[in-house]
């Protein structure tokens, strides 16, 4: 593989040496997440062709792969083992790789319970603006002090280098997942999440759509059991399914030819008055909410604001607002040092976080 990093690093080079932008992109199923690169006729990197995993123990749960690798090939392998990636992270099609996955930075279902892409990164290696082979971190949760450049690289949407192996900690499946279903409005829904949220309760997932809240029940079978019995309500069949549709966005409450906002807020944060449908998870701090395209960004990014929180743009048939919430300018100058260390030229995906990033 050393031969397909060295032509990696001829391309990144000669696009530094012409100042030609690169749009880096592994199986593209997320391409529709972000700004659109600022400038159309820059070479594509295509990363898929660097792929495998790396090393695997999985009594030190750990694991390191190639950022071409599928996700599906990845989860395939820790199965074997009864392990997962514990924030669940969406694929949005069958050729998603690890290096879109870290890139986009978005969990599933169990985030709130087990945290975000972030938390699992150990370590990575990557190409920096010039070409340079770096490394940073490692595959223990502590190994130096220092900044923690590594988890930099998730959510940035490949704007401060290219990614080539991700080291992530992984976790044992749980024993046993149940799931139940209650009915209630959306009120009495946030009220009791976040109450149980302040339990010792074995609740891995929460979401709430059309009247009703599911709960996700994981762990040791007497806990689901007791859990079970002290929330009440309908036991789900196939739930793996439900969820599956909930990180995938293909259930029904995603509708294709609406506008699709994300919008991360305190999750004691009250219904909001807002034109279009909700689905609340992770326990009422992530509310997605499906509006026609005439709805106004500046209420809905007011509104996350004074919710303690931000929105996001998530998908739309064309950009008619900016996707990401606007940064205040000490966070903007922080980005922007950071893009101008990584990539000094602004070669990696301009544009596609914030103008000028």
């Amino acid at each position: 593989m050393s031969a397909t990093i060295d032509q990696y690093q001829a391309i990144i080079r000669a696009a530094l040496e012409n100042k030609i932008p690169l749009q880096i992109r592994g199986g593209g199923s997320k391409h529709f997440y972000g700004n659109p690169v600022a400038e159309r006729h820059g070479t594509l990197l295509d990363m898929t062709g660097y792929h495998g995993i790396v090393d695997y123990e999985p009594t030190e749960l750990v694991i390191t792969a190639r950022a071409g690798t599928r996700l599906a090939d990845l989860e395939a392998a820790l199965d074997q083992h009864g392990q997962m990636l514990a924030f669940e992270p969406p694929h949005f099609g069958a050729v998603a790789t690890l290096g879109g996955c870290v890139a986009a930075g978005l969990s599933g279902p169990r985030r709130a319970a087990a945290g975000s892409v972030r938390d699992f990164v150990l370590g990575v290696r990557m190409l920096d603006g010039t070409g340079e082979d770096l490394r940073f971190g490692g595959q223990v949760m502590k190994n130096v002090a220092g900044y923690d450049v590594a988890r930099l690289m998730a959510g940035a949407l490949g704007t401060l280098g290219v990614l080539l192996e991700v080291s992530l900690k992984v976790l044992p499946k749980p024993a046993v997942e149940a799931t139940l279903c209650l009915l209630m409005d959306e009120t009495a829904a946030i009220e009791k999440m976040n109450q149980w949220a302040g339990k010792p309760l074995p609740i891995s997932a929460t979401c709430y759509t059309g009247d009703q809240l599911f709960v996700r029940l994981s762990g040791a079978e007497p806990a689901v059991r007791a859990a079970r019995l002290k929330l009440g309500g309908e036991e789900v069949q196939h739930d793996a399914v439900f969820w599956r549709s909930v990180r995938e966005h293909t259930h029904d409450f995603f509708q294709p030819d609406k506008q699709l906002w994300r919008l991360s807020v305190k999750s004691t944060a009250p219904s909001f008055n807002l034109s279009g449908e909700q689905l609340l998870e992770w326990n009422g701090a992530l509310r997605w909410l499906c509006s026609d395209s005439g709805t106004d960004a500046e209420i809905i990014r007011q509104i996350a604001k004074e919710s303690g929180g931000h929105a996001t743009l998530f998908r739309a048939d064309a950009a008619r607002a900016a996707v990401f919430h606007p940064l205040p300018p000490a966070l903007m100058k922080i980005h922007r040092a950071l893009k101008e260390k990584f990539d000094p030229a602004g070669i990696f995906n301009p544009g596609r976080l914030y103008p000028g990033i």
